[in-house]
């Protein structure tokens, strides 16, 4: 009852008042990322772009890395670091990550590569790469090889020039543990305190929305989707099969929302997407690392960007929706 009280009100919220909802915290912005200038879909793309932009920067390097796994471009970072150009990589240290991320630590830090161990207590769960100040990769993967070819996750491209310093600036406070917010700009969506941004983008869609996520544990998110769901929008969620998320998932489809399930061995669903009112050439998109869980966005260090970019939209929104058909519709 709790939850379809705060549904109501959320679809009566929206009624009154368009995207978005209220001016609060710098993550809830209606602005956008513009400048987002390639789009990779993984397992199709391959890493190969990520080892071309490591290859090619001729200044610095900044990587910041849930997990790391892959002997490839741990190699080619030590490489760029002897050839001089300043390499830096932020691993999370928190929920097993020390553990995780210890060969490749001791990899880099042998190899010339400044490894910092992000602060504990805070899982750090952002992937994003910074090339030359000049242009950063914000995607929904981790660098762990064994995972490439059986994962749906997306990378972006961004050279906005505000974002890339907005990135760094954060990437260095993190780097030294200095306890401050991350710097807003454009379409960036940083958490800690994400929450609002994503519902706010939930609730400015009229006519569809399509979500692709790993989980499904957020009441707002879940909520913001019901509410859309009962104001005519036609809502599609697509995840990988698992009872984990069944009693949300069961909440979403008996309130009108169309739930996809795909096994993983299909593909796994790591990807974090929404797709407002999304088509071949228009619409707004929010991707990022980015979880529907409490953790992800009000307390870990993620990043994603909101962007209506006609090329991200395009390519996203296409991938998505190849995989909702391929999926198997959860009844009510």
């Amino acid at each position: 009852m709790k939850r379809l009280l705060l549904a109501a009100a959320l679809a009566a919220l929206v009624v009154a008042a368009p995207w978005p909802l209220a001016e609060t915290p710098a993550n809830a912005t209606a602005l956008t990322t513009s400048a987002v200038t390639r789009v990779y879909v993984e397992p199709t793309a391959g890493y190969g772009f990520f080892s071309q932009a490591i290859n090619s920067a001729h200044r610095d390097i900044d990587l910041s890395m849930y997990e790391f796994s892959d002997p490839l471009i741990e190699a080619q970072l030590v490489a760029r670091a002897r050839a001089g150009v300043r390499v830096r990589v932020l691993l999370n240290s928190t929920y097993y990550g020390r553990e995780d991320n210890a060969a490749a630590a001791a990899v880099l830090s042998r190899g010339g590569v400044h490894v910092s161990w992000a602060p504990s207590g805070q899982i750090f769960h952002a992937k994003y790469l910074v090339i030359d100040d000049s242009r950063v990769f914000i995607g929904t993967g981790n660098l762990q090889r064994y995972y490439y070819s059986s994962t749906r996750d997306f990378w972006v491209l961004d050279q906005s020039r505000a974002d890339v310093e907005a990135v760094e600036a954060t990437f260095n406070g993190d780097v030294e543990h200095v306890s401050r917010p991350p710097l807003a700009s454009g379409g960036l969506v940083w958490s800690p305190g994400s929450t609002s941004t994503l519902v706010g983008l939930i609730a400015s869609a009229h006519r569809t929305l399509l979500i692709e996520n790993e989980e499904m544990d957020e009441y707002s998110i879940e909520d913001a989707l019901v509410a859309a769901a009962a104001r005519g929008v036609r809502v599609t969620v697509v995840m990988t099969d698992s009872t984990q998320y069944l009693t949300a998932l069961t909440y979403l489809a008996r309130h009108g929302v169309r739930v996809d399930l795909l096994s993983s061995s299909q593909v796994y669903i790591h990807a974090k997407v929404i797709c407002a009112d999304c088509a071949a050439t228009s619409g707004t998109l929010f991707v990022g690392s980015e979880n529907f869980s409490t953790s992800s966005l009000e307390y870990n260090r993620e990043l994603g960007l909101v962007t209506a970019s006609a090329l991200a939209v395009r390519s996203i929104w296409t991938t998505v929706s190849s995989d909702a058909a391929e999926g198997t519709r959860l009844a009510p």
